[in-house]
């Protein structure tokens, strides 16, 4: 006879979570990032970096160089002005997602500039001095040394479903139905805007997932309430449901290995 081992379910609070704060930004960081290093928390699976930013206005991170890293960025809230060394450059806001491939090396910046954004962009033509606040994930491509790259497309549309939305993927099988394609084929990233009362998410089934509420509040299967901010690394299997009874904008990591070490 067979025992079932049931999945781990590892909460970790916002207020846990390591911070840098300048005069410009604030940072909550899931998991060890520049100096705010802990060994026995590089990663889960293979995401590394889930950080949480709030950049003031006319402020941001100048041109700075990454390598060999998958990097996803999420806005909540406002508008990320991006720029880069091989030519692109673009406004990303909420509900558009956007990816770069640093590969070989490239050079980029990230700027709240409080662009004015037209109905097209998700904005109403005026002019706004407030903050940005945004989600940026990284996950380890599977080759090193790729062509940079980048891409971005709208998916607000998708979200207003309420329901569970591919935004990222490298998955044989899967990647076509997400809407941007990351280089590494063990990894999907979901995006669910959840309502009061609408049927409850059901969590992908993967041997490691990565929950985090991005906003709002929500409650987890086997776990309970979970707060603005607060995480679950979930080890061992999926298929546990989420609802709202309040609203909220959740992020899943669906990851099918992890980085050896």
């Amino acid at each position: 006879m067979s025992t079932a081992i049931a999945p781990e379910l590892d909460v970790r609070r916002s207020d846990d979570r390591d911070k840098t704060r300048i005069g410009w930004l604030d940072s909550k960081h899931s998991f060890s990032f520049g100096g705010n290093y802990d060994p026995a928390n590089t990663h889960h699976g293979v995401l590394m970096v889930n950080n949480d930013d709030i950049v003031t206005p006319g402020m941001g991170f100048d041109t700075h160089p990454h390598r060999d890293m998958e990097i996803i960025t999420w806005v909540l809230q406002g508008a990320l002005v991006h720029q880069d060394s091989m030519g692109h450059s673009g406004i990303i806001y909420p509900g558009l997602a956007q990816r770069m491939s640093a590969g070989t090396g490239i050079l980029h910046s990230e700027k709240n500039d409080s662009w004015r954004l037209g109905p097209a962009d998700g904005g109403d033509g005026a002019k706004h001095d407030n903050p940005v606040h945004f989600v940026q994930m990284w996950v380890v491509p599977d080759e090193a040394g790729i062509t940079p790259g980048y891409e971005q497309l709208e998916i607000d549309h998708e979200l207003l479903a309420g329901g569970l939305v591919p935004v990222a993927s490298g998955m044989p099988g899967h990647a076509e139905h997400s809407a941007i394609r990351i280089k590494n084929k063990y990894a999907a990233m979901h995006v669910s805007r959840m309502q009061p009362g609408q049927s409850p998410i059901t969590l992908p089934d993967a041997p490691f997932l990565h929950v985090f509420v991005a906003r709002g509040e929500a409650s987890l299967e086997g776990v309970g309430v979970l707060h603005e901010g607060d995480a679950v690394r979930v080890r061992g299997g999926g298929g546990q449901t989420m609802s709202t009874t309040v609203g909220a904008e959740v992020i899943v990591w669906e990851m099918h290995a992890t980085i050896a070490g």
